[in-house]
């Protein structure tokens, strides 16, 4: 009996780590989309992991470049232009204004108010690594990934479709 009332205790302990992490989370990615919103930059900034999200976005795009390339004959030049390709498009989609473009996608608008934390801590989901996560639906693929970096949650990963990183005008 003891064994049950401890691994019982136990599970909801740790299950309440998960609860309380998403709500930890939450509030930073509420200062992301009133950051996004605003297109204050600094803000979006202190939410954002930019190195690991320009590598990742990098990496996306570049297996994209080569992928296509191989279908003609160019695709040795175009490989081997890739990573630069990459890097460039990679620093210009990881602004505020792009990132609009993937809320509004998803639902957001501009115009309506940012959800409160506790609504967002409820959409996100707690994942193995200790990131959190955002996806489209309770049960779907993650989207944005947080990872928790010097006290502050930030964008890290970006698993959308890659179409959807574009500016206003794009």
């Amino acid at each position: 009996m003891r064994a049950l009332v401890l691994i019982t205790a136990l599970a909801l302990a740790l299950s309440g780590c998960a609860t309380a992490q998403r709500f930890d989370a939450a509030n930073d990615v509420h200062a992301l989309l009133v950051s996004i919103r605003d297109n204050d930059r600094e803000a979006f900034e202190a939410h954002v992991d930019r190195a690991a999200l320009e590598r990742q976005i990098e990496a996306r795009i570049s297996q994209e470049v080569t992928k296509r390339s191989g279908k003609d004959d160019w695709a040795a030049a175009v490989a081997l232009l890739a990573p630069t390709i990459a890097s460039l498009a990679g620093d210009a989609l990881i602004q505020p204004k792009v990132f609009l473009k993937v809320a509004e996608y998803y639902g957001y608008k501009s115009s309506s108010p940012v959800p409160a934390s506790a609504a967002i801590a409820g959409s996100l989901r707690t994942l193995e690594t200790g990131q959190v996560c955002a996806a489209e639906k309770k049960d779907g693929p993650c989207i944005l990934i947080f990872t928790r970096y010097e006290g502050t949650w930030r964008l890290s990963s970006f698993a959308g479709d890659l179409s959807m990183l574009r500016t206003r005008g794009g």
